[in-house]
Protein backbone atom coordinates (compact mmCIF):
# COMPACT_ATOMS: atom_id res chain seq x y z
CA UNK A 1 0.00 0.00 0.00
CA UNK A 2 2.50 2.21 1.02
CA UNK A 3 4.53 1.94 -2.04
CA UNK A 4 1.21 1.96 -4.40
CA UNK A 5 0.47 5.18 -2.53
CA UNK A 6 3.82 6.55 -3.62
CA UNK A 7 3.64 5.64 -7.22
CA UNK A 8 -0.04 7.12 -7.30
CA UNK A 9 1.53 10.67 -5.12
CA UNK A 10 4.08 11.10 -8.20
CA UNK A 11 0.94 10.85 -11.03
CA UNK A 12 -1.06 13.23 -9.70
CA UNK A 13 1.00 16.03 -7.31
CA UNK A 14 2.98 17.19 -10.41
CA UNK A 15 -0.12 18.61 -12.13
CA UNK A 16 -0.02 21.85 -9.93
CA UNK A 17 3.94 22.56 -10.67
CA UNK A 18 3.00 22.41 -14.09
CA UNK A 19 2.43 26.26 -14.11
CA UNK A 20 5.75 26.94 -12.51
CA UNK A 21 8.17 24.43 -14.52
CA UNK A 22 6.55 25.75 -17.61
CA UNK A 23 7.73 29.07 -16.76
CA UNK A 24 10.93 28.16 -15.69
CA UNK A 25 11.51 26.21 -19.06
CA UNK A 26 10.24 28.51 -21.23
CA UNK A 27 7.64 26.13 -22.47
CA UNK A 28 4.07 25.81 -24.34
CA UNK A 29 1.25 24.24 -23.05
CA UNK A 30 1.70 21.15 -25.89
CA UNK A 31 5.43 20.83 -24.12
CA UNK A 32 4.43 21.42 -20.24
CA UNK A 33 1.42 18.86 -20.72
CA UNK A 34 4.09 15.77 -21.82
CA UNK A 35 4.99 15.81 -18.35
CA UNK A 36 1.87 14.04 -17.63
CA UNK A 37 1.15 12.62 -21.01
CA UNK A 38 4.47 10.73 -20.64
CA UNK A 39 4.14 9.32 -16.93
CA UNK A 40 0.42 7.51 -18.28
CA UNK A 41 1.62 6.34 -21.43
CA UNK A 42 4.76 4.35 -19.47
CA UNK A 43 2.59 3.16 -17.22
CA UNK A 44 -0.30 2.02 -19.18
CA UNK A 45 1.90 0.26 -21.32
CA UNK A 46 4.10 -0.95 -18.62
CA UNK A 47 1.30 -2.87 -16.29
CA UNK A 48 1.37 -5.16 -19.18
CA UNK A 49 5.43 -6.96 -18.35
CA UNK A 50 4.03 -7.66 -14.60
CA UNK A 51 3.24 -11.11 -14.92
CA UNK A 52 6.44 -11.65 -16.84
CA UNK A 53 8.97 -9.67 -14.57
CA UNK A 54 6.76 -11.49 -11.29
CA UNK A 55 7.67 -14.94 -13.35
CA UNK A 56 11.12 -14.40 -13.55
CA UNK A 57 12.44 -12.61 -10.63
CA UNK A 58 9.92 -13.04 -7.95
CA UNK A 59 7.87 -10.74 -6.24
CA UNK A 60 10.35 -8.57 -3.58
CA UNK A 61 12.82 -8.22 -6.50
CA UNK A 62 10.44 -6.96 -8.81
CA UNK A 63 8.59 -4.47 -5.91
CA UNK A 64 12.40 -3.14 -4.58
CA UNK A 65 13.35 -2.36 -8.06
CA UNK A 66 10.39 -0.55 -8.98
CA UNK A 67 10.29 1.35 -5.58
CA UNK A 68 14.16 2.43 -6.62
CA UNK A 69 13.36 2.97 -10.10
CA UNK A 70 10.58 5.37 -8.52
CA UNK A 71 13.09 6.59 -6.37
CA UNK A 72 15.51 7.46 -8.90
CA UNK A 73 13.06 9.05 -11.25
CA UNK A 74 11.97 12.09 -8.17
CA UNK A 75 15.57 12.60 -7.63
CA UNK A 76 16.54 12.69 -10.99
CA UNK A 77 13.43 14.81 -11.47
CA UNK A 78 14.18 17.12 -8.67
CA UNK A 79 17.75 18.49 -10.10
CA UNK A 80 16.83 18.12 -13.58
CA UNK A 81 18.58 21.18 -15.05
CA UNK A 82 16.75 20.62 -18.31
CA UNK A 83 13.27 19.81 -19.72
CA UNK A 84 14.14 16.34 -21.24
CA UNK A 85 15.50 15.07 -18.01
CA UNK A 86 12.67 16.00 -17.02
CA UNK A 87 10.62 13.94 -19.17
CA UNK A 88 13.46 10.83 -18.79
CA UNK A 89 12.15 11.39 -15.17
CA UNK A 90 8.46 10.98 -15.77
CA UNK A 91 8.57 8.22 -17.66
CA UNK A 92 11.12 6.27 -15.45
CA UNK A 93 8.37 6.80 -12.68
CA UNK A 94 5.60 6.24 -15.28
CA UNK A 95 7.33 2.26 -16.16
CA UNK A 96 8.12 1.81 -12.40
CA UNK A 97 4.02 2.60 -11.22
CA UNK A 98 2.41 0.66 -13.90
CA UNK A 99 4.66 -2.24 -13.11
CA UNK A 100 3.50 -1.82 -9.22
CA UNK A 101 -0.21 -1.41 -9.94
CA UNK A 102 -1.05 -4.82 -10.45
CA UNK A 103 0.82 -6.55 -7.28
CA UNK A 104 -1.20 -5.69 -4.39
CA UNK A 105 -4.31 -7.37 -6.38
CA UNK A 106 -2.31 -10.33 -6.73
CA UNK A 107 -1.01 -10.81 -3.52
CA UNK A 108 -4.58 -9.85 -1.34
CA UNK A 109 -5.76 -13.18 -3.51
CA UNK A 110 -2.83 -15.15 -2.49
CA UNK A 111 -2.30 -14.26 1.03
CA UNK A 112 -5.86 -13.99 2.33
CA UNK A 113 -8.40 -16.90 2.70
CA UNK A 114 -11.80 -15.55 0.41
CA UNK A 115 -13.38 -14.38 3.54
CA UNK A 116 -11.13 -11.94 4.31
CA UNK A 117 -10.09 -10.68 0.39
CA UNK A 118 -12.78 -7.84 0.95
CA UNK A 119 -11.34 -6.51 4.22
CA UNK A 120 -7.86 -6.23 2.97
CA UNK A 121 -8.95 -4.89 -0.47
CA UNK A 122 -10.81 -2.14 1.72
CA UNK A 123 -8.03 -1.29 3.71
CA UNK A 124 -5.78 -1.33 0.31
CA UNK A 125 -8.12 1.08 -1.35
CA UNK A 126 -9.05 3.19 1.56
CA UNK A 127 -5.36 4.37 1.91
CA UNK A 128 -4.65 4.55 -1.59
CA UNK A 129 -7.47 7.19 -2.61
CA UNK A 130 -6.24 8.91 0.09
CA UNK A 131 -3.15 9.79 -1.84
CA UNK A 132 -4.70 11.18 -4.95
CA UNK A 133 -7.06 13.23 -2.45
CA UNK A 134 -4.21 15.18 -0.43
CA UNK A 135 -1.48 14.95 -3.25
CA UNK A 136 -2.17 18.41 -5.40
CA UNK A 137 -2.89 19.94 -2.03
CA UNK A 138 0.47 18.80 -0.32
CA UNK A 139 2.44 19.63 -3.51
CA UNK A 140 0.95 23.34 -4.01
CA UNK A 141 2.19 24.01 -0.39
CA UNK A 142 5.45 22.56 -1.48
CA UNK A 143 5.44 24.50 -4.95
CA UNK A 144 4.58 27.37 -2.98
CA UNK A 145 6.95 26.82 -0.50
CA UNK A 146 10.61 25.34 -1.98
CA UNK A 147 9.49 25.73 -5.55
CA UNK A 148 7.91 23.17 -8.36
CA UNK A 149 11.55 20.64 -7.62
CA UNK A 150 10.81 19.90 -3.99
CA UNK A 151 7.37 17.59 -5.83
CA UNK A 152 10.01 15.23 -7.17
CA UNK A 153 11.51 14.93 -4.12
CA UNK A 154 8.40 14.24 -1.91
CA UNK A 155 7.99 10.84 -3.26
CA UNK A 156 11.40 9.65 -2.25
CA UNK A 157 10.92 8.93 1.47
CA UNK A 158 7.92 6.92 1.02
CA UNK A 159 9.97 4.80 -1.15
CA UNK A 160 12.44 4.42 1.24
CA UNK A 161 9.62 3.03 3.80
CA UNK A 162 8.33 0.79 1.16
CA UNK A 163 11.84 -0.95 0.24
CA UNK A 164 12.16 -1.40 4.21
CA UNK A 165 8.83 -3.13 4.28
CA UNK A 166 8.98 -4.57 1.16
CA UNK A 167 12.23 -6.50 2.76
CA UNK A 168 10.47 -7.31 5.50
CA UNK A 169 7.18 -8.63 4.43
CA UNK A 170 7.12 -8.91 0.46
CA UNK A 171 7.84 -12.95 -0.54
CA UNK A 172 10.82 -13.52 -2.68
CA UNK A 173 8.74 -16.68 -4.92
CA UNK A 174 7.12 -15.90 -7.86
CA UNK A 175 3.08 -16.49 -8.32
CA UNK A 176 2.02 -19.73 -7.02
CA UNK A 177 4.45 -20.26 -4.39
CA UNK A 178 7.31 -21.23 -7.15
CA UNK A 179 10.94 -20.42 -7.24
CA UNK A 180 11.60 -17.47 -10.26
CA UNK A 181 12.10 -19.10 -13.31
CA UNK A 182 14.92 -17.51 -15.56
CA UNK A 183 13.49 -19.58 -18.55
CA UNK A 184 10.92 -17.06 -20.07
CA UNK A 185 11.23 -14.71 -22.46
CA UNK A 186 8.99 -11.30 -22.55
CA UNK A 187 7.15 -10.77 -25.37
CA UNK A 188 8.83 -7.62 -26.75
CA UNK A 189 7.26 -7.97 -30.25
CA UNK A 190 4.02 -7.89 -28.39
CA UNK A 191 4.94 -5.03 -26.04
CA UNK A 192 6.02 -2.61 -29.05
CA UNK A 193 2.64 -3.00 -30.88
CA UNK A 194 0.78 -2.74 -27.79
CA UNK A 195 2.91 0.41 -26.81
CA UNK A 196 2.58 2.12 -30.24
CA UNK A 197 -1.33 1.15 -29.93
CA UNK A 198 -1.61 2.95 -26.58
CA UNK A 199 0.51 5.96 -27.58
CA UNK A 200 -1.26 6.54 -30.81
CA UNK A 201 -4.90 6.44 -29.74
CA UNK A 202 -4.03 9.15 -26.54
CA UNK A 203 -2.27 11.24 -28.51
CA UNK A 204 -4.92 10.41 -31.33
CA UNK A 205 -7.53 11.79 -29.02
CA UNK A 206 -5.73 14.66 -28.61
CA UNK A 207 -5.55 16.03 -31.74
CA UNK A 208 -9.25 14.84 -32.36
CA UNK A 209 -9.62 17.72 -29.65
CA UNK A 210 -7.46 20.43 -31.20
CA UNK A 211 -9.35 19.66 -34.29
CA UNK A 212 -6.04 18.41 -36.37
CA UNK A 213 -6.28 15.96 -39.27
CA UNK A 214 -3.47 13.89 -37.61
CA UNK A 215 -6.39 12.77 -34.95
CA UNK A 216 -8.16 10.38 -37.46
CA UNK A 217 -4.78 9.27 -38.81
CA UNK A 218 -3.62 8.07 -35.45
CA UNK A 219 -6.81 6.43 -34.72
CA UNK A 220 -6.51 4.23 -37.23
CA UNK A 221 -3.03 2.91 -36.68
CA UNK A 222 -4.42 2.56 -33.16
CA UNK A 223 -7.17 0.12 -34.13
CA UNK A 224 -4.27 -1.60 -36.51
CA UNK A 225 -2.55 -1.78 -34.18
CA UNK A 226 -5.19 -3.90 -31.97
CA UNK A 227 -5.65 -5.96 -34.35
CA UNK A 228 -2.29 -6.83 -35.04
CA UNK A 229 -1.58 -7.19 -31.25
CA UNK A 230 -4.47 -9.95 -31.25
CA UNK A 231 -3.45 -11.75 -34.00
CA UNK A 232 0.19 -11.84 -32.70
CA UNK A 233 -0.91 -12.70 -28.72
CA UNK A 234 -2.81 -15.79 -30.77
CA UNK A 235 0.11 -16.90 -32.84
CA UNK A 236 2.55 -16.52 -29.74
CA UNK A 237 -0.12 -18.77 -27.68
CA UNK A 238 -0.64 -21.15 -30.71
CA UNK A 239 3.20 -21.99 -31.01
CA UNK A 240 3.86 -22.58 -27.54
CA UNK A 241 5.49 -19.33 -26.14
CA UNK A 242 4.13 -17.23 -23.26
CA UNK A 243 2.09 -14.24 -24.69
CA UNK A 244 2.01 -11.02 -22.84
CA UNK A 245 -1.32 -10.88 -22.86
CA UNK A 246 -3.28 -14.62 -22.35
CA UNK A 247 -6.46 -14.01 -24.89
CA UNK A 248 -7.85 -17.28 -22.95
CA UNK A 249 -8.41 -15.06 -20.23
CA UNK A 250 -11.31 -13.28 -21.55
CA UNK A 251 -13.22 -16.88 -22.34
CA UNK A 252 -14.49 -16.19 -18.03
CA UNK A 253 -17.38 -14.30 -18.51
CA UNK A 254 -16.55 -12.79 -15.02
CA UNK A 255 -13.51 -11.64 -16.31
CA UNK A 256 -14.57 -10.56 -20.02
CA UNK A 257 -17.43 -8.22 -18.37
CA UNK A 258 -15.12 -7.12 -15.59
CA UNK A 259 -13.10 -5.67 -18.51
CA UNK A 260 -15.94 -3.83 -19.61
CA UNK A 261 -16.68 -2.19 -16.30
CA UNK A 262 -13.12 -1.40 -15.42
CA UNK A 263 -12.54 0.57 -19.25
CA UNK A 264 -16.00 2.41 -18.20
CA UNK A 265 -14.66 2.85 -14.88
CA UNK A 266 -12.12 4.13 -15.67
CA UNK A 267 -13.14 6.37 -18.48
CA UNK A 268 -16.28 8.02 -15.98
CA UNK A 269 -13.79 8.36 -13.00
CA UNK A 270 -11.19 10.08 -14.71
CA UNK A 271 -13.56 11.77 -17.27
CA UNK A 272 -15.15 13.16 -14.23
CA UNK A 273 -12.18 14.32 -12.70
CA UNK A 274 -11.01 16.72 -15.57
CA UNK A 275 -14.70 17.49 -15.95
CA UNK A 276 -15.96 18.75 -12.55
CA UNK A 277 -13.32 21.74 -11.68
CA UNK A 278 -13.95 22.88 -15.42
CA UNK A 279 -17.54 22.70 -14.84
CA UNK A 280 -17.48 24.65 -11.38
CA UNK A 281 -14.81 27.00 -12.24
CA UNK A 282 -16.04 27.40 -16.08
CA UNK A 283 -19.58 27.11 -15.81
CA UNK A 284 -20.32 28.16 -11.95
CA UNK A 285 -17.81 31.07 -11.91
CA UNK A 286 -16.56 29.46 -8.86
CA UNK A 287 -13.01 30.23 -7.23
CA UNK A 288 -10.36 27.04 -7.39
CA UNK A 289 -10.48 27.35 -3.15
CA UNK A 290 -13.90 26.75 -3.63
CA UNK A 291 -13.33 24.16 -5.94
CA UNK A 292 -11.14 22.27 -3.32
CA UNK A 293 -13.73 23.05 -0.68
CA UNK A 294 -16.13 21.21 -2.28
CA UNK A 295 -14.05 18.22 -3.24
CA UNK A 296 -12.02 17.37 -0.26
CA UNK A 297 -14.99 16.14 1.86
CA UNK A 298 -15.70 13.50 -0.90
CA UNK A 299 -12.58 12.29 -1.51
CA UNK A 300 -12.47 11.54 2.57
CA UNK A 301 -15.89 10.02 2.31
CA UNK A 302 -14.60 7.88 -0.10
CA UNK A 303 -11.55 6.86 1.82
CA UNK A 304 -14.26 6.10 4.69
CA UNK A 305 -16.66 4.28 2.13
CA UNK A 306 -14.20 2.18 0.86
CA UNK A 307 -13.28 0.59 3.83
CA UNK A 308 -17.01 -0.19 5.18
CA UNK A 309 -17.48 -1.41 1.47
CA UNK A 310 -14.25 -4.08 1.99
CA UNK A 311 -16.01 -5.66 4.52
CA UNK A 312 -19.44 -6.07 3.10
CA UNK A 313 -17.33 -7.54 -0.22
CA UNK A 314 -16.42 -10.76 2.37
CA UNK A 315 -20.44 -11.28 2.57
CA UNK A 316 -22.45 -10.30 -0.41
CA UNK A 317 -21.81 -10.88 -3.61
CA UNK A 318 -18.73 -8.10 -5.74
CA UNK A 319 -21.83 -8.14 -8.81
CA UNK A 320 -24.41 -6.72 -6.49
CA UNK A 321 -22.15 -3.89 -5.08
CA UNK A 322 -20.11 -3.18 -8.46
CA UNK A 323 -23.66 -2.53 -9.92
CA UNK A 324 -24.92 -0.39 -6.86
CA UNK A 325 -22.01 1.92 -7.05
CA UNK A 326 -22.57 2.18 -10.63
CA UNK A 327 -26.07 3.17 -10.44
CA UNK A 328 -24.79 5.92 -7.07
CA UNK A 329 -22.49 7.39 -9.63
CA UNK A 330 -24.65 7.26 -12.69
CA UNK A 331 -27.09 8.86 -10.44
CA UNK A 332 -24.75 11.92 -9.18
CA UNK A 333 -23.74 12.74 -12.78
CA UNK A 334 -27.50 12.75 -13.63
CA UNK A 335 -28.44 14.83 -11.11
CA UNK A 336 -26.23 17.69 -12.06
CA UNK A 337 -29.03 19.33 -14.19
CA UNK A 338 -30.16 20.32 -10.56
CA UNK A 339 -27.17 23.10 -10.73
CA UNK A 340 -27.48 26.31 -11.25
CA UNK A 341 -26.26 29.60 -10.76
CA UNK A 342 -27.60 30.38 -7.71
CA UNK A 343 -27.25 26.80 -6.29
CA UNK A 344 -26.03 26.72 -2.98
CA UNK A 345 -22.73 24.55 -1.74
CA UNK A 346 -24.16 22.19 0.32
CA UNK A 347 -26.08 20.42 -3.22
CA UNK A 348 -22.94 20.54 -4.68
CA UNK A 349 -21.21 18.86 -2.30
CA UNK A 350 -23.76 16.15 -1.65
CA UNK A 351 -23.51 15.52 -5.49
CA UNK A 352 -20.10 15.15 -5.17
CA UNK A 353 -19.96 12.74 -1.61
CA UNK A 354 -22.69 10.59 -3.40
CA UNK A 355 -20.23 10.29 -6.67
CA UNK A 356 -17.28 9.10 -4.91
CA UNK A 357 -19.72 6.79 -2.12
CA UNK A 358 -20.68 5.12 -5.71
CA UNK A 359 -16.86 4.28 -6.35
CA UNK A 360 -16.19 3.42 -2.82
CA UNK A 361 -18.96 0.85 -3.70
CA UNK A 362 -17.06 -0.57 -7.14
CA UNK A 363 -12.93 -0.32 -6.26
CA UNK A 364 -12.92 -2.87 -3.84
CA UNK A 365 -15.48 -5.36 -5.25
CA UNK A 366 -14.32 -5.03 -9.24
CA UNK A 367 -11.24 -6.95 -8.87
CA UNK A 368 -12.71 -9.70 -6.47
CA UNK A 369 -15.41 -9.93 -8.74
CA UNK A 370 -13.27 -10.02 -11.93
CA UNK A 371 -10.35 -12.64 -10.55
CA UNK A 372 -11.93 -14.87 -8.58
CA UNK A 373 -13.10 -17.03 -11.57
CA UNK A 374 -9.95 -16.95 -13.44
CA UNK A 375 -7.44 -20.05 -13.17
CA UNK A 376 -4.73 -19.33 -10.10
CA UNK A 377 -1.73 -19.42 -12.92
CA UNK A 378 -3.80 -16.77 -14.70
CA UNK A 379 -4.53 -14.53 -11.58
CA UNK A 380 -1.30 -11.84 -12.41
CA UNK A 381 -2.43 -11.53 -15.95
CA UNK A 382 -5.68 -10.98 -14.91
CA UNK A 383 -4.43 -8.48 -12.62
CA UNK A 384 -2.33 -6.39 -15.05
CA UNK A 385 -4.93 -6.55 -17.88
CA UNK A 386 -7.54 -5.17 -15.41
CA UNK A 387 -5.62 -2.35 -14.43
CA UNK A 388 -4.48 -1.57 -17.98
CA UNK A 389 -8.09 -1.47 -18.73
CA UNK A 390 -8.92 0.85 -16.44
CA UNK A 391 -6.22 2.82 -17.13
CA UNK A 392 -6.83 2.76 -20.86
CA UNK A 393 -9.82 4.15 -19.88
CA UNK A 394 -8.90 6.40 -17.34
CA UNK A 395 -6.46 8.36 -20.36
CA UNK A 396 -9.36 7.99 -22.59
CA UNK A 397 -11.92 9.14 -20.55
CA UNK A 398 -10.31 13.03 -19.96
CA UNK A 399 -10.16 13.51 -24.06
CA UNK A 400 -13.74 12.21 -24.66
CA UNK A 401 -14.82 14.48 -22.12
CA UNK A 402 -12.81 17.10 -23.84
CA UNK A 403 -13.99 16.77 -27.32
CA UNK A 404 -18.07 16.02 -26.60
CA UNK A 405 -17.58 19.31 -23.92
CA UNK A 406 -16.65 21.68 -26.68
CA UNK A 407 -18.86 20.24 -29.48
CA UNK A 408 -21.81 20.75 -27.05
CA UNK A 409 -21.14 24.38 -26.05
CA UNK A 410 -20.16 24.97 -29.91
CA UNK A 411 -23.83 23.69 -30.29
CA UNK A 412 -25.73 25.91 -27.90
CA UNK A 413 -23.32 28.82 -29.28
CA UNK A 414 -21.37 29.66 -26.59
CA UNK A 415 -17.23 29.14 -26.63
CA UNK A 416 -15.28 28.13 -23.48
CA UNK A 417 -12.86 31.18 -24.35
CA UNK A 418 -15.80 33.92 -23.58
CA UNK A 419 -15.19 35.21 -20.09
CA UNK A 420 -18.93 35.19 -19.25
CA UNK A 421 -21.06 31.77 -18.09
CA UNK A 422 -24.96 31.30 -19.46
CA UNK A 423 -27.68 28.86 -19.36
CA UNK A 424 -26.26 27.56 -22.41
CA UNK A 425 -22.82 26.93 -20.98
CA UNK A 426 -24.47 25.30 -18.33
CA UNK A 427 -26.42 23.33 -20.30
CA UNK A 428 -23.59 21.62 -22.79
CA UNK A 429 -21.72 20.57 -19.13
CA UNK A 430 -25.43 19.30 -17.78
CA UNK A 431 -25.14 16.89 -21.43
CA UNK A 432 -21.35 15.98 -20.99
CA UNK A 433 -22.58 14.63 -17.22
CA UNK A 434 -25.64 13.14 -19.09
CA UNK A 435 -23.22 11.08 -21.14
CA UNK A 436 -21.30 9.70 -18.76
CA UNK A 437 -24.48 9.19 -16.84
CA UNK A 438 -25.22 6.47 -20.03
CA UNK A 439 -21.64 5.39 -19.85
CA UNK A 440 -22.41 4.17 -16.10
CA UNK A 441 -25.53 2.47 -17.15
CA UNK A 442 -24.27 0.89 -19.58
CA UNK A 443 -21.49 -0.36 -17.15
CA UNK A 444 -24.33 -1.74 -15.07
CA UNK A 445 -25.21 -4.29 -17.39
CA UNK A 446 -21.52 -5.49 -17.84
CA UNK A 447 -21.53 -5.47 -13.61
CA UNK A 448 -24.04 -7.32 -13.48
CA UNK A 449 -22.80 -10.55 -15.46
CA UNK A 450 -19.44 -10.40 -12.74
CA UNK A 451 -21.78 -12.76 -10.81
CA UNK A 452 -19.70 -16.38 -10.46
CA UNK A 453 -21.10 -19.42 -11.85
CA UNK A 454 -21.82 -22.20 -9.34
CA UNK A 455 -18.89 -24.65 -10.70
CA UNK A 456 -15.49 -23.68 -9.58
CA UNK A 457 -13.43 -20.55 -8.35
CA UNK A 458 -9.73 -22.14 -8.65
CA UNK A 459 -8.71 -18.17 -7.30
CA UNK A 460 -11.10 -18.89 -4.24
CA UNK A 461 -8.56 -21.54 -2.51
CA UNK A 462 -5.47 -19.65 -0.34
CA UNK A 463 -1.88 -20.51 -0.65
Amino acid sequence: MVGTMASIMSSTIVNVAIPSMSHYFNLGQERAQWVSSGFMVAMTVSMLTTPWLLSRYGYRRVYAGCMLLLMAGGALGGFAGEYWIVLLARVAEGLAAGVTQPIPAIIILRAFEPHEQGRASGLFGMGVVLAPALGPSIGGVLVDLFGWRSIFFMVVPMCVASLWLAFLFVPNTAPGGAAAQRGGRLDWRGLVIGGVGTLCLLNGLVELHNGGPAGSVLLGVALGCVIAFIAWERRVKRMGGEPLLDLALFESRSFAMGSIVAFIYGTALFGSTYLLPVYMQLGLKMSASHVGTILLPAGLVLAVTIAVVGRLADRHAPHVLVTTGLALLAASFALMFTVHLGTSLMLLVALAILGRIGLGFILPSLNLGSLRSIDRNQIAQGSSAINFARMLGGATGVSVCGIFLEWRIAAHGDALSVAETSVARLAAFNESFWMLAVLCALAMAAAWRLRERAEATPADKPE
